[in-house]
């Protein structure tokens, strides 16, 4: 019998403080995904926080905060449907996200990830030596906030680094809604007959974001950008440069590189496949001996008992029901309404095939490397294109506009429905690995998590349609200055346009297909010599993503690499790296709030920007004031980071 058992698990007060971080998280990755795509892990953070405030109602306890932190980390994980969702916007199909039509695609879609992850945790996480290192991050950070008397006093300061990089970060950006400081600094030039660009945003949180990722993904992204911005642009805009320097180097990177860095992404992630094919596969095998085992009467120790099989199977087969329903409601009135049954039906099976490998090919991803490297948006842009394909082979491609206009967006909203599955199977894995160190009941945490799908479910919509309202996503009419990027959402609609429209650029694709062959056989070499990896898919997430979203990612990473091996010097090598980790993550938290803050001004005034308070003229003074107060506000956290430490 674990020591834990007993203890208070699943609360009314428990869920309660988890639905009210999830505000707070699911906001924040909401803001974070579309501005740069890239979302972070909210275990941690949401773990730290829940044991600060359940002391000091009292009673509380290590499973009833795991508790909290699943809702929370749930919730937050959930938001990466903003990869998939606004594409509906960037096609011009929706105006707005309609709120039960959005919080049912997540809902549904969470909780088929719940479900379907369920038989796999015999396999990947209790049947395997998958490191999880979030889940044991979690745990660790639990354990020590409940096994001594020290540990109140970190989880204060704990929560006290997130505040402190929160307001550093939300003080920044505020002066950048006032003018005061820059946001960006870009500078378009000429390469021989050629041009490119050198650019940067002034985001705290992309430094926290690139602490959190690590040196690896940091280098990856790097090289990408090098290669885009370095060697693609440059070559590809030869010749055809003209006056308007900066035009045509958007243009280009616009409508070619990012094909490019699509192809890269694609075999990235089909390479990511086929290498957790076998290990799958010899978990899943193990589970089913398992469940055999245990329907021939064995008895089974508390921690070890999931969601009786019975009902999860049950609850896959009735979600289809509802799913069914969506799916007619959504192309109802449309140019493919007209005996859509027969697609529908082929849809709900290709939701049950995929989403089922999609929850096996996320999960051991999430084990292997943690739920914020793990490529899911890598897992959704292939399956955007098996959907769209499917539809092709239904319809045709290139017929009526109207016709395809109406497939394209069907084929987002199927996608929207399995990478809510892929997002959720992302994380659970991870959060059960947690309970398994602490000693929770699976069964509990697999109904918390169900709690934290339903809970991001309705925040999720209201945060999308009030940052849609108030900027805006690049490339669509109407959108402000401060247009969201939302650089998986417009990958993943142009490729549906493309392939159903008939005009897709295969070709740079394809270059980028050959481009990520080569990648992965420099990864493979790093693996087997165990240097430093490279992973094929942050190289091309670098192709992919501007530069003014990317460059300060590998100098997050850097930092943070500078920062733990300070760490590792110290009498709590692990307390060090936590303060570090928790610095970074609040000026995640910061900006991000903020931003979902300033987009209700934006919204209300109807002024792009409604804060400024010096004119145009400022622009320039405004730069050099942008990055010495940007500069020596990173410092000034690492520093205070670094103070904590010593005093322990």
């Amino acid at each position: 019998m674990h020591k834990n058992q007993g203890l208070r698990e699943l609360t009314i007060r428990g869920i309660i403080l988890g639905g009210v971080i999830t505000l707070l998280f699911t906001a924040a990755n909401v803001y974070l995904g579309l501005k740069v795509g890239l979302t972070f892990a909210t275990s941690i953070p949401a773990a730290v926080i829940s044991m600060a405030l359940l002391r000091l109602l009292g009673n509380s306890n290590i499973l009833e905060n795991n508790i909290v932190q699943t809702i929370a980390s749930a919730a937050g994980t959930l938001s990466a449907i903003i990869f998939v969702l606004p594409g509906l916007i960037m096609v011009g199909w929706w105006q707005g996200f309609p709120y039960w039509t959005t919080a049912a695609v997540c809902a549904m879609g969470g909780i088929l990830g719940v479900m379907f992850s369920v038989p796999l945790r015999r396999a990947l996480v209790t049947g395997s030596d998958l490191p999880y290192p979030e889940g044991v991050a979690a745990a660790e950070v639990l354990k020590v906030g409940f096994s001594s008397s020290e540990g109140k006093a970190e989880n204060a300061k704990g929560l006290r680094m997130i505040v402190m990089g929160s307001l550093v970060a939300a003080g920044y950006q505020l002066l950048t809604y006032l003018k005061v400081a820059a946001e960006a600094v870009s500078v378009p030039f000429r390469v021989g007959a050629g041009a490119t660009a050198a650019s940067t945003s002034l985001a705290m949180a992309l430094i926290g974001v690139g602490h959190l990722v690590g040196l690896s993904v940091g280098i990856a992204m790097f090289v990408g950008m090098v290669i885009a911005w370095g060697g693609l642009v440059p070559l590809l805009t030869w010749g055809e440069v003209g006056d308007n320097v900066a035009g045509a180097v958007n243009s280009t990177f616009r409508s070619e590189v990012r094909f490019i860095g699509a192809g890269v992404i694609g075999i990235a992630a089909l390479w990511s496949l086929f290498r957790i094919i076998s290990p799958i596969l010899k978990g899943i095998r193990a589970a089913m001996a398992a469940s055999k085992a245990r329907s021939a009467g064995t008895e089974l120790a508390l921690t070890e008992r999931d969601i009786p099989i019975g009902i999860v199977g049950g609850t896959i087969i009735a979600m289809l029901v509802p799913i069914a329903g969506l799916l007619w409601y959504f192309s109802s009135g449309t140019a493919i309404a007209s005996g859509i049954a027969p697609t529908i039906a082929a849809t709900l099976v290709f939701v049950l095939v995929i989403g089922a490998i999609i929850a096996c090919v996320c999960g051991y991803m999430a084990g292997l490397i943690g739920a914020s490297n793990s490529p899911v948006s890598g897992v959704g842009i292939l399956a955007v294109i098996a959907a769209s394909v499917l539809l092709v082979l239904a319809y045709g491609r290139g017929g009526d506009p109207e016709q395809t206009r109406a497939l394209v967006a069907y084929a987002l909203f199927t996608t929207a429905i399995v990478f809510s599955i892929a997002t959720i199977s992302n994380d659970n894995l991870q959060d059960l690995k947690t309970g398994q160190l602490v000693g929770a009941t699976p069964w509990r945490q697999q109904l918390a998590l169900i709690f934290g799908v339903i809970f991001g479910s309705l925040v999720i919509p209201p945060v999308l349609d009030l940052l849609n309202k108030a900027f805006g996503f690049a490339g669509t009419p109407g959108a402000g200055e401060n247009a969201l990027a939302a650089p998986q959402a417009a990958l993943i609609s142009s490729l549906a346009k493309g392939v159903l429209g008939g005009d897709i650029r295969w070709d740079l694709i394809g270059y980028g297909a050959l481009l990520g062959v080569a990648l992965v056989i420099v990864d493979e070499i790093l693996r087997a010599g165990k240097k430093m990896r490279m992973p094929p898919l942050c190289v091309g997430m670098g192709i992919y993503l501007p530069m003014a979203l990317t460059l300060l990612i590998p100098l997050g990473a850097l930092l943070g690499w500078l920062y733990e091996r300070w760490a590792d010097k110290q009498t709590n090598p692990e307390f060090a790296k936590r303060m570090g980790v928790l610095a970074a993550t609040g000026l995640i938290v910061g900006e991000s709030l903020l931003g979902v803050a300033f987009a209700g001004v934006v919204w209300l005034t109807e002024k792009d920007a409604p804060l400024a308070v010096v004119s145009a003229e400022f622009e320039h003074s405004a730069i050099w004031i942008g990055l010495i107060l940007f500069a020596g506000g990173i410092a000034m956290l690492y520093r205070s980071a670094r103070g904590t430490c010593r005093t322990e």
